[in-house]
């Protein structure tokens, strides 16, 4: 069967070898894409909250120190924002500008090579359909050249292998398309925690009296 499958996909010509080309790229980048979602595993909303109750007592050292065990983008973005808020001579509006931007650096990261993916979804069909087009105008030439002595078959054999071009597109476009919304569903779940990281930090540091700065805790 799979002798069958090749030797089919070959009646496609060149749009069907861009087409398998694409689909080795598109399989490349999820992969890629996968293995960095599953090792930049993020700190759960446990270890999150110990920061938070920390912060919220006053006591930034502990909270420093919740953050410790964890390496990854989402403590880090918190224990860099503490460190920074905790210097006095620097401004919680120009923390919080830093602690965005971090953010948003955080984000790109995972982003990255998602484009492609889109673009492979979005093109495969119509590259498909332009396949589809020159094969059908190939069998119509081919009908014309024939002249009184018409043989169906010539025609039809001529538009299956033109559609084959478009079932092609569609079998790479279509699971690529899924598997982009559903990593780009990811990104966009990520950001959203970020943000609210973010913001919760800063209302506790605007609203909370400094009990324990982290920089007085380490001096003594």
């Amino acid at each position: 069967m799979l002798g069958s499958s090749v030797e089919l996909l070959s009646q496609g010509g060149f749009v069907v070898s861009v087409l398998g080309a694409m689909s080795v790229v598109a399989l490349a980048v999820i992969l890629l894409k996968s293995f960095q979602f599953m090792v930049n595993r993020w700190s759960g909303d446990a270890q999150i909250e110990e920061f938070i109750q920390a912060l919220q007592s006053g006591d930034r050292s502990k909270a420093l120190k919740s953050l410790e065990a964890h390496k990854d983008d989402r403590a880090a973005l918190l224990s860099q924002t503490l460190t920074l808020a905790d210097a006095q001579s620097v401004d919680l509006s120009v923390v919080k500008v830093e602690s965005i931007r971090l953010a948003r650096a955080a984000i790109d990261k995972l982003s990255g090579f998602l484009r492609v993916l889109e673009v492979i979804a979005t093109t495969a069909p119509l590259l498909g359909l332009f396949g589809t087009v020159l094969g059908m105008i190939e069998a119509f030439q081919a009908l014309e050249a024939a002249g009184s002595q018409v043989n169906p078959s010539i025609l039809s054999g001529g538009i299956w292998q033109a559609l084959l071009t478009t079932a092609v597109g569609l079998a790479v476009a279509i699971p690529v398309s899924m598997v982009h919304s559903w990593f780009e569903r990811r990104v966009e779940l990520r950001a959203a925690t970020l943000q609210n990281d973010i913001d919760r930090t800063f209302l506790i540091l605007s609203a909370t009296p400094l009990m324990q700065p982290a920089h007085r805790a380490k001096a003594a």
